[in-house]
């Protein structure tokens, strides 16, 4: 079997000339329309979330810090 291909018109695929301003105008106004579908968290939901993010950072920050201190103690015992 054989397949006859026809030949893609020619210009296809590449971007006209010209239209940049509207290929720019379509993507701001795909951007507002994205944007407008975000669920946006309420006053509550947001400061509820900065608490967690803060504290986790805080805890983090914290075992980093305390296993610093060991592992410096300790290189400062072996080599020291």
């Amino acid at each position: 079997m054989t397949e006859t291909r026809t030949p893609a018109p020619s210009g296809a695929g590449k971007p006209a000339e010209g239209k940049s301003g509207n290929r720019l105008l379509r993507f701001y106004r795909q951007v507002v329309a994205e944007l407008r579908k975000v669920v946006w968290p309420t006053r509550k939901q947001l400061s509820t979330y900065f608490v967690v993010v803060l504290t986790f950072v805080v805890f983090v920050i914290a075992i980093v810090s305390v296993l610093d201190l060991a592992f410096g103690w300790a290189m400062f015992k072996i080599f020291g």
